[in-house]
């Protein structure tokens, strides 16, 4: 809310949130369009959208002069007329796709890359309609046919399990209607449902792109439309099966093409936060549609229907260690039927073992109750290794944890919730683990993969 002499101002000189206006402060002008004032912050500050996209503040005094601006961007113009606080305007969402363009399915969940600054706030908040981001998104007309699928639209730190098997099924069901996929999804637990999805996507032959923006799309940095552009070429390809397609440097040059079950977000608001680890990228696409594959080692499109296996075991728990963690902490999970343990340990996989409290005992005995342990590493990059150090042989040949290879935690987690709901037994519990089934372990860590 501005202050009321602000807003005494704007009424004598008949302008209201949305007109593009001119202010002089001083020895300096500026243009753009007068925005709504959050709740927070001072309420005598006028807030402008510049032409490129980027907000300003200016303190309103005595000596402010605002009007009417007389010459329009062509930027000023479209936002006067097309958006009401950052919404567009139904009559506006009305999308027309060349059918002779390849036909691909956006399912769209939420997230940055469907959200928009909510002008009351200030703050990000999902868009009213999933269609309103591609209004901003005109060359996707040229590379699909896109159909628009709604599953729900929540922000991915809001997300389950069970979203992960709604989506799965949204994108079996136009897969096998002859439409391949891209998933529009928030960052924050982006690598979570890539995973799940590369699991519950059986024998897959065509491509599924997950995609998200770190910054909304209606800012002027925004990385969401460069992003559904490669993921548009990426989804109308030649490599199949689940892969995450976001942005490969801070620049707008191009983008990365990422495993679903190695990809990871490695910053909070970096454009280009989301790397492989323990992988290569399969390619570096770039917004006008080329393509360097960078890893041979991949699924290409081919003929045949996806199968759908959603089985998932959600209670399962994923801890971490550190210096002076007590054991006992997995007794809370224990006491509430929790099937299964995920360890971030240290190093190769280290547990406090002979500190003054010991994992150790805990892990032998959820263990030797059927409850398995799955031990990763914090250091994200390499692998854990059973054998190296007397304590590695202690918690993984006495006790009985089951090694994460070179798995980072969230890909384990995911992958044990798939196991524990398809076989029974510990033995074949770790087989399963140990298996490779969508490129999530290697056999061997590979040359240039670290801090790619």
């Amino acid at each position: 809310m501005y202050s009321k002499r602000v807003e005494d101002q704007l009424k004598k000189r008949k302008l209201r949130v949305g007109t593009t206006v001119r202010v002089t402060h001083g020895d300096r002008i500026f243009e753009g369009i007068l925005m709504p004032k959050t709740d927070s912050g001072d309420p005598d500050c006028l807030v402008l959208k510049m032409d490129n996209g980027y907000n300003i503040g200016i303190h309103f005094d005595s000596k402010t002069k605002i009007t009417r601006s007389e010459h329009k961007s062509p930027r000023a113009v479209r936002e006067e007329e097309e958006f009401e606080l950052g919404k567009v305007k139904k009559s506006l969402l009305k999308l027309k796709f060349d059918e002779k363009k390849p036909p691909v399915s956006l399912v769209a969940t939420g997230g940055t890359i469907g959200s928009r600054i909510d002008y009351e706030t200030g703050g990000v908040t999902g868009l009213m309609d999933p269609k309103e981001f591609l209004h901003n998104v005109p060359e996707l007309g040229e590379i699909i046919n896109l159909k628009t699928v709604s599953p729900f639209t929540k922000m991915s730190e809001d997300l389950d399990s069970a979203d992960w098997q709604v989506i799965a099924k949204a994108c079996a069901k136009e897969i096998n209607s002859g439409r391949n996929v891209i998933v529009a999804h928030g960052t924050d637990t982006l690598h979570y449902t890539s995973a799940a999805l590369s699991f519950m996507l059986k024998k897959l032959t065509k491509p599924v792109v997950v995609v998200g923006a770190q910054r909304s799309s209606d800012r002027g940095s925004s990385d969401a439309g460069m992003n559904l552009i490669c993921a548009a070429y990426a989804a109308t390809g030649k490599i199949a099966g689940v892969n995450a397609c976001m942005h490969g440097s801070m620049s707008d040059d191009y983008c990365l093409l990422i495993r679903g079950t190695r990809v990871r977000k490695m910053h909070t608001s970096r454009r280009d936060a989301f790397r492989p680890i323990n992988d290569l990228p399969l390619a570096r696409i770039y917004p006008d549609g080329k393509t360097d594959v960078l890893d041979k080692n991949h699924t290409r499109v081919s003929d045949g229907r996806v199968e759908l296996d959603t089985r998932f075991q959600p209670k399962i728990a994923l801890i971490k260690t550190f210096p002076g963690s007590d054991p006992g902490v997995m007794d809370y999970y224990l006491d509430k039927g929790y099937k299964g343990f995920v360890v971030e340990g240290t190093g190769l996989g280290h547990v406090p073992t002979l500190a003054r409290r010991s994992w150790i005992p805990k892990i032998k005995k959820t263990v030797s109750a059927g409850i398995p342990v799955v031990v990763t590493s914090q250091t994200l990059y390499g692998r854990v290794h059973p054998d190296v150090y007397t304590n590695l042989r202690r918690l993984f040949h006495d006790a009985g944890a089951i090694s994460g290879e070179d798995m980072f935690a969230e890909t384990a987690y995911v992958k044990l919730g798939v196991g524990l709901a398809h076989v029974k037994g510990m033995d074949k519990l770790k087989e399963f683990m140990h298996t490779n089934l969508v490129g999530e372990t290697n056999p061997r860590s590979l040359q240039g993969t670290f801090l790619y």
